[in-house]
């Protein structure tokens, strides 16, 4: 009862007070329209009579000069009530704009809390349903976007580490040829990388993405924005990457042999210790990237461009160099035994290639349109020779 008691005070109370602001509000609105009244009364007929300074005037022209001075003054105070309208429409859509942009909010803080519930499902549809949610938020929401990177990567370290675990993962040393490509062993997970390849192109805060010590063999990376991306330690063996975007990336002892980076981007990429025996560079453009102690052994690097690039001990015997443009790169101490090249492969200055052991054959011509060709993470590769 004393609760019912003190609530029915508590309405009255404010009830009150609503007549109150009521009646207080009708009272200044009545004192404004007096005093308007009485303004546009008595006012003109002083104006005029200070104009005039005691000089005499007909009757007739003096009401006519009241009438022009009380018409300019109702002018200027309808002038004040539309510029008062428009003052007051503003605010009220200021007001409707923050509170749509408020009720957005919670909208994508909604959408975002569901889509990072359905992660964690067991049903393979529902975490691709959720990933796909948290793609369409960052490409709408920067402000969600780094947010949605950070999972997506941190999705790909803890569903795919590398050397891989648990019985449905393919086991360390299988044979590439019996690894199933990423995107039939787990969609999921694709779908993860794709989505932040994709979102990489837009600006971003962060500067390095950490993709380090995760299984992406078969992976399919054509095409997508991998530009400061972490994958040291990685395993992207027989990856599709072609006409990828790994500029400044971390690729130290990374595992890309077979993997397919024809047309890629690798400019001031850190290839230290990385084996890329067999893969394919054809037209990749290697300017300033760190190949130190890597092993490219029967990689294709037909007419890639390395302007800059350090070859320092690196191991490029049976490597095909046919076009490669190698003028100002680094060779120092690298291993070139059985190397191909053409007389359309450019060497440094003073650099002995016979010397070194490079086997000199006939240039290949035009490289063949990459519809034409099969797909990286679905060919078949052959054993390679250089394997131990």
């Amino acid at each position: 009862m004393e609760t019912g008691e003190r609530g029915r005070g508590r309405r009255t109370w404010h009830d009150r007070l609503v007549r109150h602001r009521v009646i207080a509000a009708l009272l200044a609105g009545a004192a404004v329209l007096a005093a308007l009244g009485a303004a546009l009364i008595v006012l003109p007929g002083m104006v005029v009579d200070h104009d005039l300074a005691g000089a005499s005037v007909a009757a007739q022209e003096r009401l006519k000069a009241v009438n022009d001075v009380r018409t300019t003054l109702l002018q200027a105070v309808g002038g004040m009530v539309v510029l008062f309208g428009a003052y007051a429409t503003w605010r009220q859509l200021r007001v409707s704009q923050d509170g749509l942009r408020a009720t957005q909010e919670g909208y994508v803080t909604d959408r975002f809390s569901t889509a990072v519930d359905q992660l964690g499902s067991d049903k393979l549809e529902t975490r691709i349903g959720g990933l796909h949610a948290l793609w369409r938020i960052a490409e709408h929401s920067a402000r969600d976007r780094e947010a949605v990177i950070s999972i997506q990567a941190a999705y790909l370290r803890t569903h795919l580490p590398w050397p891989p675990r648990g019985p449905e993962a393919s086991a360390a040393d299988a044979p590439i040829n019996e690894v199933a490509p990423l995107e039939i062993r787990a969609a999921d997970a694709q779908v993860a990388l794709t989505g932040l390849g994709v979102l990489l192109l837009q600006p971003r805060e962060q500067t390095w993405i950490n993709l380090s010590v995760t299984d992406l063999r078969r992976a399919d990376c054509d095409g997508l924005w991998l530009h400061e991306v972490n994958l040291d330690r990685s395993c992207m063996e027989a990856a599709g990457l072609y006409h990828a975007n790994l500029t400044q990336a971390s690729l130290v002892s990374v595992n890309l042999r077979h993997a397919d980076l024809k047309t890629a981007i690798l400019r001031r990429a850190r290839c230290v210790l990385a084996d890329l025996r067999g893969a394919r560079l054809v037209e990749t453009d290697l300017s300033d990237a760190d190949f130190t102690e890597a092993d490219l052994r029967e990689a294709n690097l037909r007419k890639a461009g390395a302007s800059g690039a350090v070859f320092h001990r690196a191991d490029l015997r049976l490597a095909d160099l046919r076009g490669a443009d190698l003028s100002t790169a680094v060779l120092r101490q690298a291993r070139l035994t059985g190397a191909v090249a053409s007389e359309n492969t450019r060497w440094p200055t003073g650099f002995d290639h016979a010397a070194a052991g490079v086997v000199v054959a006939a240039d290949p011509g035009p490289e063949p349109p990459p519809l034409l060709q099969p797909s990286g993470i679905t060919t078949q590769h052959p054993p390679l020779r250089s394997m131990p």
